[in-house]
């Protein structure tokens, strides 16, 4: 496994953005930090809350410059991978507790040329992914319950994604650690130093006062901070 230390990517969730404009908030991420677009699908059903579709998520591709991480959080996924590819999805993640047969499902990502992501709710150990982690693009920690946005972070997320880090590494997986849930300037580092690698941030990005563009300036400069800290501390062991 390469374990060269990855910069974190920075994945501005839409669920928190200003519905009315999507248009606007696309081509205004265009130019920003951000390296991937989260986009929320939830069907009332896994999850209590309903929130985008195929029709809107369509409507976001054709103005993304950055790859779309589709998140689903929905019953039987697998009914629905190759409309969501068609509709612009880069990378698709279902979760681990609406996929009995999860193996096939990853497969099925796979070969429709997307990353392939496995979701895991906060109370999922990490060691029940051991069997398919070296299958994985992406593991997603849930640090809040899925459903609606503006959580709390949930603090034995830091433990959780030290775990799954260790997994990956002793199962030679390459996967991404994405975590999504109520990301902020305080809690970013941590989870970096834990062994993030994809940080979703939605209130914190789109709801602060100096706009979504400024705050993950903001965000990546602080990162960086953390990055140069961990490489000096490294350097004096």
């Amino acid at each position: 496994m390469n374990t060269t230390r990855r910069a974190p990517l920075l994945a501005p969730s839409f669920l928190a953005a200003d519905l009315a404009n999507l248009q606007a908030e696309t081509e205004l991420l265009a130019n920003s930090a951000a390296d991937w677009l989260h986009f929320d699908v939830m069907d009332g059903r896994f999850v209590p809350n309903i929130s985008f579709g195929l029709p809107v998520l369509q409507a976001v591709a054709r103005y993304a410059r950055q790859p779309i991480d589709v998140h689903l959080m929905i019953e039987e996924p697998q009914n629905y991978l190759a409309q969501f590819r068609e509709a612009g999805a880069s990378g698709i993640t279902v979760h681990y507790e609406a996929c009995p047969h999860l193996h096939r499902v990853v497969q099925q990502i796979k070969q429709l040329g997307c990353r392939a992501g496995v979701a895991l709710n906060p109370h999922t150990p990490v060691a029940l992914l051991e069997d398919i982690a070296a299958d994985l693009d992406v593991v997603l920690v849930m640090s809040v319950n899925p459903g609606f946005g503006g959580q709390a972070f949930i603090p034995n997320t830091l433990k959780k994604v030290a775990m799954l880090k260790e997994l990956l590494l002793d199962t030679g997986s390459e996967a991404l650690i994405e975590v999504d849930g109520g990301v902020n300037m305080d809690n970013a580092g941590p989870l970096v130093e834990a062994g993030a690698d994809v940080l979703v941030a939605g209130n914190f990005v789109f709801s602060a006062p100096e706009g979504p563009v400024a705050t993950l300036a903001r965000l990546r400069e602080h990162l960086a901070g953390v990055e140069m800290g961990a490489e000096a501390a490294g350097r004096r062991q």
